[in-house]
């Protein structure tokens, strides 16, 4: 069961969260759903609620198991899945701007797609261009013209992390960095690329946390949309 969001106080009361309801009107944007230590059913009613009290508007549900994903396809008939970004959609948002996400590898695009989604989701169309990573130079400078007409860019990269601080020389746009916990050994979980991130030579580039696809998605979707605007 979905709660009914207070006109009285802007919070849906779930019992098990208290969903904030009047977010979109403060900020721009809807609560997300982290579906970390939620069982399916909890994210399925929040999910539910968000969508009831924001018709208008997609909302999106985050780090989702696949017994999430199952409970979401299952309760939620006009939900949008992705098990490989791990996140769960209801409705549409209008997009403005457009955001370039740039992997320099596949085994990065778990990150990738769940920025991906979030970009769309907080109301910018997303362009994925992927395995373009420094190994092979000539992949990205294929990719220049194209990088560049982006209104803001997400830099994605584990191993030695070093894409950022190339796209930083080649692009004007405003550049957001994720490090990724891909890589060996002594790489740490992606404490390797992310300190080689804060340490970029290149200005401009923003860092977010090690696999944190959707802070990265949600600030490049604000830049986007306010330079369209």
């Amino acid at each position: 069961m979905a709660a009914s969001p207070s006109r009285t106080t802007g919070v849906a009361d779930l019992g098990f969260a208290r969903l904030d309801t009047e977010r979109a009107a403060r900020t721009g944007d809807p609560e997300v759903v982290l579906g970390q230590g939620k069982t399916p059913e909890q994210i399925v009613a929040a999910l539910r609620t968000l969508h009831l009290a924001h018709p208008g508007r997609a909302v999106l549900a985050t780090r989702l198991a696949d017994e999430a994903i199952a409970a979401c396809e299952r309760e939620l008939p006009d939900v949008r899945t992705d098990p490989v970004g791990r996140t769960a959609v209801l409705g549409d948002s209008p997009a403005r701007g457009r955001v370039a996400v740039v992997a320099a590898g596949t085994s990065d695009l778990p990150v990738v797609r769940e920025c991906a989604e979030t970009v769309r989701v907080f109301g910018a169309e997303p362009d994925e261009i992927v395995d373009v990573g420094v190994a092979g130079l000539h992949r990205l400078l294929a990719e220049r013209d194209r990088i560049a007409a982006a209104d803001a860019v997400v830099a994605v990269a584990g191993m030695e992390a070093a894409l950022p601080s190339v796209l930083g020389g080649l692009v004007g746009a405003p550049l957001i960095a994720v490090p990724t916990s891909v890589g060996y050994g002594w790489h740490l979980e992606g404490v390797t690329a992310w300190l080689a991130m804060l340490n970029s030579c290149a200005a401009g580039v923003v860092t977010v946390n090690v696999d944190n696809g959707f802070g990265a998605g949600v600030a490049a979707a604000r830049i986007a949309r306010r330079t369209a605007r």
